[in-house]
Formats: structure tokens, C-alpha cells, sequence
């Protein structure tokens, strides 16, 4: 097999279901069906015929998607089954084998393993701690030449929460077109900023943009598994072939859905009621983290459904992460899985009740074997 195991995935896909607290998921505590939909849109559900969409998405969908980015309509964007799936498509549509591709660091790393199968060449570009994870623009500079095709941002980032400047943004523009590179930017986490405005979209700043985004994590609806891409019409339609190859379409089901909770008031409804989750858990969290002096280390995060972690314990975080788990039920993240060892994410869009008690098995853990 070519392609390297999705250490992220696999990891989580196994454990995040037998545990007692599951603090590794990376956006908002999920809607249920009879918490988003009225009567009316329910009862339509029950007699809506299971057939096929249209492949690319349905059009009042696309409409709706493209509503949240500048100078664009519907025929920008492709639907897509996730935004992982997203991800891939557009790896196969923008990058050939020998392509460079420089790539935000700490991020969700599907992309670099697509990369890699691809037989493209990724190079790390990376966020500072030091500087708040501010990125290092110097370095991104001295990275990118005449074979870099694409430049991979994560705005706002997983897993550190940093919200790229107006500023950085326009730098990063600056140096793509230098080299004439894409920008292929992932704003799954668009929508989830703790003070409330949503950032500005790298769609429009320039004509070799791409973006990813989808419901999973700002909008609390990740079974529905419906993602998408937006970017120049030309390009869009090269996507589509390749969905034809993958998953074909998204269910007709989430298609519906999916156009409900991106109505303007709806929307405005499901992003509320997770940035005040996410304010709420975020001062629970650092109350926590506080509490234990220099043993931890952390940069507030400015949006997402996460906080990435810093540790002063002897112990690397792949260990830390399996013990916390069989010995008190608790799944934490490793910092390894981000290539980043004394490090480890937690997730704070879960019940507040829900991280307090979590956090409890955490403290009687490492009383019981650092006493601390």
C-alpha cells in the first residue's frame, strides 16, 4: 500500500466510541435532527424519495454555499461528501507527481499524506509558539520556489486555534503569485471565532485560490458529511470530474439539511449557540490548566473547537494519551499525531458538564501516577 495510514483518523476512529470521555473531537457537540428542523421541514423528510442529487450538489445548496464568499454563484462551488473528501479532490486537481507543496504546520495532515502517495513533494512551513503560533513568514518565503504549486493554509488552524491577519494573508498571496502557486486554504473552522466575526475568506484575493469548508465542525453537524470547495469556475469543473470518480454525490438527505442550516437566521442560530459553547468551555478549560502552575503551557485559542497543549511531564504523548485511556477513560489526542511529541489536543465544544467531569478523571490520573 502506498499511502500511509491517517494515524489522526484511524486513532480516533477506534477508541473515540469506548470511552467514557471522548475529549478528541475537534468541533461542536452535534445537533439532532429535532433540534435543527421544525415540523414542517421534518415531515418533509418523511416523504422525501431516496433517489439521487445532482451529482455536483443540488442548486439551492450551491446558491447558499456560495452566499458566504465573494464574487462567486453556485457554479464556484462542488459538493462533496466532507471536507476530507474535499481535501483529496483537490489534491488530484491541483497537484501532479514532482509538484512541491509547502504546507501550514501544526495542521490536519490528510493533505501531506495525499501529497505524499501522489508522489509530490510536501514541505513544512510552521506556526511559532513563541510567537502566540503567529506563522513564520521568512520561512515560508525561503520554502517556495519554481516547482511549489500549492501553498496549504489552515484558517483558522487545527489544532492551535490561530487566525491568520489581514496582513499574513496578503503576504501569503504575495508570495504564491511570485511563483504563480494556489492557494488551497481550509476554513472548515470559519464561523467558529470566540469574538464573534467571522474571518474574511481567501475566496477573492486572488485568481488561483481554492478553498475547502464544510458542516462538520463550525456548524455542528458532522453526520451529515457534507463538505465543499469553492474556487475559479474552470477549476470547479475539473473537481467534479474527479468526484465522479469518488463518492459521485452527497445524499440527498444532507443536501436538504445542509441548505436549511445555511439559511442566513438559521445560520446565525447554529454559530451563536457554539461561540457561546466554545467562550463558556474555554474559561472551564483554562481554570483547569491554571490550576496546575507551569506543568502546562498554552496559547489561547482564537476560534475553533480545540486547544492544543503543551506538557512539562516525562512521558511522551502517544504513552500519555494510551494510559489516560485504559486507566481512567479518557481519550486525549497525542501531539504526536501532529508530529509535534509533548503536546496533546482537547476539544472544548463538548457540555460544559460533560469536560468538568472529564477533566476530573484527568486530575485524579495524574495524581495518582506524577503527583501533581
Amino acid at each position: 500500500m502506498n499511502i500511509p495510514i491517517f494515524e489522526l483518523e484511524r486513532i480516533q476512529s477506534i477508541f473515540e466510541n469506548t470511552v467514557d470521555f471522548n475529549l478528541t473531537e475537534s468541533g461542536f457537540h452535534p445537533y439532532s435532527l429535532s433540534e435543527l428542523l421544525d415540523k414542517n421541514q421534518l415531515s418533509e423528510l418523511e416523504h422525501m424519495v431516496m433517489g439521487y442529487g445532482q451529482t455536483n450538489g443540488s442548486i439551492p445548496l450551491r446558491k447558499r454555499i456560495s452566499a458566504l464568499y465573494n464574487n462567486v454563484n453556485e457554479d464556484n462551488v462542488l459538493v462533496t461528501n466532507g471536507s476530507s473528501e474535499a481535501n483529496f479532490i483537490a489534491c488530484h486537481t491541483l497537484l501532479e507527481k514532482g509538484d512541491e507543496m509547502v504546507m501550514m504546520v501544526p495542521n490536519y495532515m490528510q493533505m501531506w499524506g495525499i501529497a505524499e502517495e501522489m508522489g509530490c513533494i510536501p514541505k513544512a512551513w510552521h506556526l511559532i509558539e513563541e510567537n502566540n503560533w503567529a506563522p513564520d513568514m521568512e520561512e515560508l518565503r525561503s520554502l517556495v520556489n519554481s516547482k511549489t504549486k500549492m501553498i496549504a493554509v489552515c484558517n483558522p488552524n487545527n489544532p492551535t486555534g490561530y487566525a491568520l491577519t489581514s496582513d499574513e494573508m496578503r503576504e501569503i498571496i504575495t508570495i504564491a503569485k511570485n511563483v504563480g502557486a494556489w492557494i488551497y486554504a481550509d476554513e472548515i473552522y470559519r464561523g467558529a471565532e470566540l469574538n464573534g466575526i467571522t474571518l474574511d475568506s481567501f475566496v477573492g484575493m486572488y485568481d488561483k485560490v481554492m478553498v475547502n469548508g464544510g458542516l462538520s465542525k463550525a456548524y455542528a453537524l458532522p453526520g451529515l458529511r457534507l463538505g465543499w470547495l469553492v474556487g475559479p469556475k474552470y477549476i470547479i469543473a475539473d473537481t467534479w470530474a474527479y468526484h465522479d470518480y469518488t463518492s459521485i454525490t452527497a445524499g440527498i438527505l444532507s443536501n436538504y439539511i445542509a441548505e436549511i442550516a445555511l439559511q442566513p437566521d438559521k445560520r446565525l442560530e447554529i454559530l451563536t449557540r457554539n461561540r457561546k459553547m466554545l467562550n463558556e468551555n474555554l474559561i472551564v478549560m483554562r481554570n483547569w490548566l491554571d490550576h496546575y502552575g507551569n506543568l502546562f503551557e498554552y496559547v489561547q485559542p482564537q476560534a475553533g473547537g480545540m486547544i492544543f497543549i503543551k506538557y512539562n511531564l516525562d512521558i511522551n504523548s502517544s504513552e500519555l494519551a494510551e494510559w489516560l485511556r485504559k486507566e481512567k477513560s479518557v481519550f486525549i489526542l497525542a501531539g504526536d499525531c501532529f508530529g509535534m511529541d509533548h503536546y496533546f489536543r482537547v476539544g472544548i465544544g463538548a457540555p460544559k458538564q460533560y469536560l468538568i467531569d472529564g477533566f476530573e478523571r484527568i486530575r485524579q490520573a495524574l495524581k495518582d501516577r506524577f503527583n501533581v
